[in-house]
């Protein structure tokens, strides 16, 4: 069992009622039935606020369902416009919205799929001060970039803000998974794992990807949201979860956090 993260808007900070009406209770009635989430998880999934990078591929589905478990405040961040060769796997768009701003689109289908919730745009590409007030003011970020720059920014934004980061990747049939949690001593970071990267990396653009297999990461980047949120289960910390869609086979490598990472280490403090 994990502790839920208490956001100050959730226990008597600031916007969320301490209670769910009728139809919330109705809306939400087949997760509240589930012991591990009742209705104290779900009230702290109203009480919480979430930040999603890249509303393509993965955020496509990690949107529609934190959206569609009630959590009370998604940020959306894109500054990318909806094209046509998008719509095989970036399931919040559709035919209509090609040529609008991914957030735009996303807006008006999640503000149809739940009208309860709280939606906040972010429309513009982030840079460093503009992405630290971002993740700040949230309690959870999900990273469902698609290119190394923005991964490292967004993992340095965590740490220092010390907000956990649900970071998922995929590319041609191949998956990963994992979860960061800076509040964690024994947690490593996306640097960790990754270092300094590569920016010759293969984008999907270049070397495709199947839809269902992005679905796949994403809806599994809203499971762990939803575990962190409300307090349940084992998240991913110390896990790398890579997804082979070819052969239909699930592989976990164990990660440690690296003393020497210049984000998270000793080497960050010096």
């Amino acid at each position: 069992m994990i502790s839920p993260i208490m956001s100050a808007s959730a226990w008597g900070g600031g916007h969320m009622n301490e209670h769910l009406s009728d139809e919330e209770l109705l809306r939400y009635s087949r997760q509240i039935l589930l012991s591990q989430i009742d209705v104290t998880g779900q009230l702290r999934l109203k009480g919480s606020r979430v930040l999603i990078v890249g509303l393509g591929g993965l955020g496509s589905p990690v949107a529609l369902y934190l959206a569609a478990a009630g959590v009370g405040e998604l940020h959306l961040a894109d500054f990318d416009s909806v094209d046509l060769s998008n719509l095989q796997r970036q399931i919040a768009h559709d035919t209509a919205s090609i040529g609008q701003s991914k957030v735009d689109s996303a807006l008006a289908r999640l503000a149809a799929l739940n009208p309860d919730i709280t939606l906040r745009a972010h429309r513009q590409a982030l840079d460093a001060d503009s992405l630290a007030a971002a993740v700040a003011a949230v309690d959870l970020v999900l990273d469902c970039s698609d290119n190394f720059t923005t991964r490292e920014a967004v993992n340095a934004a965590c740490v220092a803000a010390r907000r956990p980061l649900v970071s998922g990747a995929a590319i041609r049939l191949e998956g990963q998974l994992s979860v960061f949690d800076p509040r964690r001593d024994d947690s490593p970071c996306y640097h960790c794992l990754y270092g300094h990267g590569s920016e010759a990396e293969l984008t999907c653009s270049e070397a495709g990807v199947a839809g269902p297999l992005v679905g796949l990461v994403g809806s599994l980047q809203a499971l762990e949201a939803l575990k962190l949120l409300a307090g349940f289960g084992e998240p991913l910390v110390g896990r790398l979860l890579l997804i082979d869609a070819f052969g239909s086979r699930f592989r976990e490598l164990r990660v440690k956090r690296d003393p020497g990472c210049t984000v998270c280490g000793n080497a960050a403090d010096a």
